[in-house]
């Protein structure tokens, strides 16, 4: 078990910084490539020619692309000094970058911006678990029922419907409409009621998605697996049926759920963009399509780095939760 943990942290290491390695090339290399100015992007389209030629001192950008990529990774763990035309802007570690746009470093604002994601996130996430695997349990064990046909129509719809739609029809009638609900984002340390009040919605509306998808995933899986020779074996020797169900079934059961798991929470941390701009929430999200509206590539390129490594990241923790629940994996 140690060492297949090992493994796993010396892959996710690796992974990282190919991650990181192409992100940059696409930020630094590729403008290059099409005959664009980075520093140019950088600052915009009407800056002046010093303006431009200073930003490109600053940030290095006439070195070779690699030592321009070991500055950024070392900016990293180190912090980093963009010195040109005379003035020095010190960025102190984690140094993802410094927007000259907005003239401050882009760690804070993502470190402002990601308890944000992470609290819609991580809430989402427990509400379709729980809502979207029971029901698609359920669903298999009466299967065919009214219960059955009901639950996956709910699900189809929940699918199909897009999330501003399910958004603005429940902000016009829980928060608009009916009052029970504030709709902003407060942060928990200030009030923890009011930090429930301002997620409740954006928590349901995107678990309603979620769920939705795990619960027809859940059923279909459920009614495989239940078809099994080793539930039938089980049931032969006079196991109790929850027993068989939760100890046997739902084993086999958790594992594509745990997969796909962990590309949807990762992406989740990496922005939930429709969601956070239907709620107006201050996250990730947010943030990125202001960059990109503002053009703010630093920022871009932050946010990038973030999502991405919120990927392998929960993809980690699932491949260390396989270990957990399938003794196979352990023993491989």
């Amino acid at each position: 078990m140690f060492a297949y943990i090992v493994r796993r942290l010396i892959a996710v290491i690796v992974m990282l910084l190919v991650v990181t390695l192409v992100t940059f090339g696409i930020f630094f290399a590729i403008p290059k490539l099409t005959g664009a100015d980075p520093a140019a992007l950088y600052v915009g389209k009407q800056a002046d020619p010093a303006t431009i030629e200073g930003i490109r001192e600053k940030l290095g950008l006439g070195e070779p692309i690699l030592v321009q990529f070991w500055d950024f990774v070392t900016g990293i763990f180190a912090g980093r000094d963009y010195t040109g035309g005379g003035t020095t802007v010190r960025c102190d570690a984690p140094c993802f970058g410094y927007s000259f746009r907005n003239e401050q470093p882009i760690w804070p604002v993502l470190q402002d911006r990601l308890p944000v994601t992470l609290s819609l996130a991580g809430g989402a996430c427990v509400l379709w678990l729980l809502g979207g695997v029971t029901t698609g349990i359920v669903s298999a064990l009466k299967r065919g029922s009214l219960w059955d046909r009901a639950a996956m129509t709910i699900a189809l719809s929940g699918v199909s419907l897009p999330i501003y739609f399910t958004g603005l029809l429940s902000l016009a009638v829980f928060s608009y409409g009916l009052g029970w609900v504030n709709g902003e984002y407060v942060e928990f340390a200030v009030d923890p009621a009011a930090w429930f009040g301002g997620l409740i919605l954006p928590w349901v509306t995107l678990a309603f998605l979620y769920a939705a998808m795990y619960a027809r995933l859940t059923r279909a899986t459920m009614l495989e697996i239940l078809g099994e020779d080793y539930i039938r074996t089980a049931r032969a020797k006079g196991l109790r049926e929850p027993v068989v169900i939760g100890k046997h079934a739902m084993r086999s059961t958790m594992t594509p759920i745990l997969t796909i798991l962990g590309m949807d929470l990762g992406a989740l941390v990496g922005g939930a963009i429709l969601t956070e701009t239907t709620f107006n929430l201050p996250g990730l999200g947010q943030a990125a399509v202001k960059a990109i509206s503002d053009r703010d590539l630093p920022l871009i390129l932050g946010v990038t780095l973030i999502a991405a490594a919120a990927v392998v990241v929960a993809n980690l923790v699932v491949d260390l939760l396989y270990a957990v629940i399938d003794p196979r994996v352990r023993l491989s």
